[in-house]
């Protein structure tokens, strides 16, 4: 049994931002199922939009670009806030040591790109390894403070609530904790908290061809979900229109600063396709551009399009994008004089666990910040480089949420009890109330000899969402995939009560949760708006759609 004040579930730029926050006086249990760099803040290669320099840019213009990416559906009052709380945050991020490149040494003026979408050059980076940059430094500063302890190779199974504990606190849920895994002795721990935050990021995946990590199998939306929380705009999934196309690339990203620095779609007999499609070109917002590559390469029977860069020379190439530059090269494609194959590929969830303007979901002390989080910030399609920037602005704004009562927390379990409880409840009437949580039990269950089954559904299940649910789709699709995925639930969770669990195991359960609310908030949504679009209702009906879908 371990006890916190915070537990975060996930260490990537939201859970680490946060945790950093809070001082000596505050327990941090950060729980990650790798290693805890390990995340898809390490991947991100763009950088981290917001306003810097208002002589060039306007909150404004960000609020407008914002606003046209997400088609609609932002929650204009949360774009707001984010893009004007951005400056507060980057310099957060200084002050923790993260390094963004500057337009020339020894001047404080920073090196801003422009990414799709964007009006003006608003992207802070660090070269072509931006998160990586940003995880290095929020890594450093969380291992060198005693109140936060990091437990790597801990795989989140279920949230504790007092719902399941049949706990009467208040007319809401309440979070009192969680199960992990141990994946380095297959044990399992229980975990109780003041406040549980989710920052799991997202669910890549769930599809066949992802930009993401192994570890993006949508866990914390899923044990969210499981346990009575709010979820919206499930199937809002943003495809990133350029991967790396080549047998021995997993999954690279091409990052869309290449774009933001001239380079141009084209075609194998090098015609520019963007050009016609919409007015900034191969700049377009990620949906249109996606959407487009994928026609195209129905229509002409190709593998790939291309992405050229050789108007910039080899030298600028090498300086401002090395990481890219050295890994396409070592596929034997010098981008200085080659086009770059390129598809698209599942890169981002726009929806995710409900929240306020705060990071808190429909259940009380349980927060979601980052890519698990649905905001309204992001609408029906993310404007490139906004995720970062809210990642770290809701954990700023969360850690202000919670700070007030985690600290009447401590001081009412130091005066007034004499017991220190597995998990401490405040409420109205009695001030505090101990709860002891129950531990794991998985006695009378057997070690699966079936690994293949759990093989097999993993590959069914990602190759139903990428034909039936990727970038295009119909009702008729979206209904063969929510029969097999229900067949495919069915089977999970009879194996899951009836073996041992195992990390395999539980990734499967999670990815198998998200795949049906993908589909079922697809079906719900009788149009086509930014990233969900179907060839049944091909225009937006905002009369009847202008929403979230909240499941």
């Amino acid at each position: 049994m371990a006890r916190f004040n915070v537990i975060i579930i996930g260490s990537g730029i939201a859970g680490l931002s946060l945790a950093n926050r809070f001082d000596e006086t505050i327990s941090v249990g950060i729980f990650t199922k790798k290693e805890e760099a390990e995340s898809n803040t390490n991947y991100a290669q763009g950088g981290l939009a917001a306003v810097t320099n208002l002589t060039k840019d306007s909150y404004r213009k960000h609020i407008n670009d914002t606003l046209t990416a997400g088609d609609g559906l932002c929650d204009e009052n949360i774009v707001r806030m984010v893009v004007r709380e951005g400056p507060g945050v980057v310099n957060d991020l200084l002050n923790w040591g993260v390094n963004f490149a500057k337009y020339k040494e020894n001047i404080k003026e920073f090196d801003l790109g422009r990414e799709g979408g964007h009006s003006e050059r608003r992207v802070l980076h660090a070269g072509d390894i931006t998160g990586r940059e940003i995880e290095r430094a929020l890594v450093d500063v969380s291992r060198k403070k005693s109140n936060i302890k990091i437990f790597e190779n801990h795989i989140g199974i279920d949230l504790i609530t007092t719902r399941k504990l049949k706990v009467e606190i208040k007319k809401r849920n309440r979070v009192l904790g969680a199960y992990f895994l141990n994946k380095n002795n297959n044990k399992v721990i229980t975990v109780s908290a003041d406040v549980v935050v989710i920052a799991t990021g997202g669910a890549g995946k769930v599809f066949l061809y992802t930009s993401n990590p192994n570890i993006s199998t949508g866990d914390g939306i899923a044990m969210a979900h499981r346990a009575g929380t709010k979820v919206a705009n499930m199937e809002f999934y943003q495809f990133h229109p350029t991967i790396l196309y080549h047998p021995r690339a997993k999954s690279f990203l091409i990052s869309e600063a290449l774009r933001g620095e001239g380079g141009t779609l084209r075609l194998k007999d090098g015609t520019p396709f963007m050009d016609k499609v919409h007015p900034l070109k191969s700049l377009a917002p990620r949906d249109i551009v996606a959407r487009t590559i994928d026609l195209e390469l129905k229509k002409t029977g190709d593998e790939c399009v291309y992405l050229d860069m050789t108007h910039k020379s080899r030298e600028f190439l090498k300086k401002r994008f090395p990481d890219i530059f050295e890994t396409v090269l070592s596929f034997g494609i010098d981008i200085s004089k080659e086009y770059i194959p390129v598809v698209p590929a599942a890169h981002y969830l726009c929806g995710g666990i409900l929240t306020d303007e705060n990071g808190l979901t429909s259940m009380d002390n349980l927060y979601a910040i980052g890519e698990v989080a649905c905001t309204g910030l992001h609408g029906a399609n993310r404007l490139a480089s906004n995720s970062l920037l809210e990642g770290c602005v809701f954990a700023k704004r969360a850690y202000e949420a919670t700070i007030p009562m985690l600290k009447r927390i401590n001081k009412l379990k130091k005066n007034v009890l004499d017991l220190k409880p597995d998990v401490f409840v405040e409420t109205e009437q009695s001030g505090g109330m101990p709860y002891s949580l129950p531990k794991w039990k998985d006695s009378g269950f057997s070690d699966s000899d079936e690994t293949i089954v759990t093989t097999h559904n993993w590959d069914e299940l990602r190759r139903a969402m990428w034909n039936y649910v990727g970038i295009v789709r119909s009702d008729k699709r979206l209904e063969r995939a929510e029969r097999r995925i229900d067949n495919l639930i069915f089977e999970i969770k009879e194996y899951y009560w009836n073996f041992k669990i195992t990390p395999d195991l539980l990734e499967l359960r999670n990815i198998a949760e998200v795949a049906s609310l993908i589909i079922t908030s697809a079906i719900l949504r009788k149009e086509s708006r930014g990233t969900h679009y179907t060839i049944d209702y091909p225009s937006k009906d905002d009369k009847n759609f202008k929403h979230p879908t909240v499941l």
